[in-house]
């Protein structure tokens, strides 16, 4: 593949005060073979890049802005980045900060306007400070509703997938309480959707899907609550009349481990961390987060960031090289994806 067909990615920068500008001054310097794959444009802040540069051994000239994503060279040697608004080079690390907050939130908002203009073929995220979005005047749950609001689409996922496993969830960054009304048969039902129309785009559509109960053992009959028998299995009936091969509601302390062991590929968990802990106790920077329901492909780093150790160089760029990869290798393909998962919502 030549670098004209390589799909461009526009990368964006996080929140400056954490470990993002240092891992993607890492990811695009120090690994060259993902210009094999991609074209990488950063969509943030020059100075703020400048500064890890020099955190990080490398050297702050190889940062070079550019007016657009047509304008990249793909130089191995370079980061190019379009700057998104005021110079962010001050912005003190490990400090919450609204400034950083508004530019982080903004950062997403350019490469989803670029992405809509078919400048950019993908969107790859370093970590965002939901605290310091909101102080700056971004009042978005997190990454993936931010990014759902920008394209204007209601059924969407966040994903997290490590190899050929992925765990979709029904609801994500909010409350205990608020996650458990939120499990809805509506949502219930749009995901699975959402799951099938994505087993299918990949060619698997007979991949089974294991649907995590939310209460212990999966309600136990209703001893535990009522809400894996009222929606959870209604809804996993109604996909599989409708094609989906959907099994469940199963308790989750074994559908899980039995997922890790590979025998499920596809599993739909109920709330936040019955999906996340697991998966980063197992797979660490071997996992990725990708948002399924966007018509691009966005796959982000499935860590936070990390203000402890920002800008002591010491930050791995692991999963975020791992991100790189996995949104150049499903961009070409992901108009598939999005016309499937349309075409499911429609019918």
């Amino acid at each position: 593949m030549n670098d004209q067909q390589v799909p461009t990615l526009a990368l964006t920068l996080g929140d400056v005060a954490g470990i993002g500008p240092e891992i993607t001054a890492r990811t695009l310097l120090q690994h060259d073979e993902l210009r094999a794959v991609c074209r990488p444009v950063v969509i943030g802040d020059a100075e703020a890049l400048r500064k890890a540069a020099g955190i990080v051994g490398a050297d702050p000239a190889a940062v070079h802005v550019i007016g657009s994503p047509r304008d990249a060279t793909n130089d191995p040697r370079t980061i190019e980045v379009v700057q998104d608004g005021p110079p962010l080079g001050h912005v003190p690390y490990g400090e919450l900060s609204p400034e950083a907050g508004d530019g982080a939130a903004r950062f997403v908002m350019t490469a989803c306007a670029f992405a809509r203009d078919g400048l950019v073929n993908g969107i790859v995220t370093a970590p965002l400070n939901k605290a310091a979005m909101h102080a700056g005047g971004h009042n978005w749950p997190g990454h993936t509703e931010l990014l759902a609001h920008e394209f204007g689409v209601a059924n969407f996922s966040l994903v997290l997938s490590a190899g050929e496993l992925y765990f979709f969830h029904l609801t994500t960054h909010v409350s205990l309480r608020d996650a458990i009304d939120g499990l809805t048969p509506e949502r219930t039902d749009n995901v699975l959707r959402l799951v099938g129309s994505f087993a299918r785009a990949l060619g698997r559509p007979q991949e089974a899907i294991g649907v995590a109960g939310l209460n212990p053992h999966a309600g136990e009959n209703r001893l535990f609550g009522d809400e894996d028998a009222d929606i959870l299995a209604p809804s996993v009936e109604r996909a599989r009349a409708a094609g989906i091969n959907a099994a469940g509601p199963l308790p989750a302390d074994a559908l899980i481990p039995a997922a890790v062991h590979g025998k499920w590929k596809f599993v739909v968990v109920c709330y936040h961390d019955q999906g996340h802990a697991p998966f980063k106790a197992v797979y660490g920077d071997d996992g990725v987060n990708i948002t399924v329901g966007l018509p691009v492909v966005r796959v982000s780093v499935d860590h936070g960031t990390a203000f402890d150790i920002a800008g002591q160089g010491i930050a791995r760029e692991a999963s975020l090289v791992l991100a790189t990869h996995r949104a150049a290798e499903l961009a070409p393909g992901w108009g598939q994806v999005w016309e499937t998962a349309r075409a499911s919502e429609a019918s």
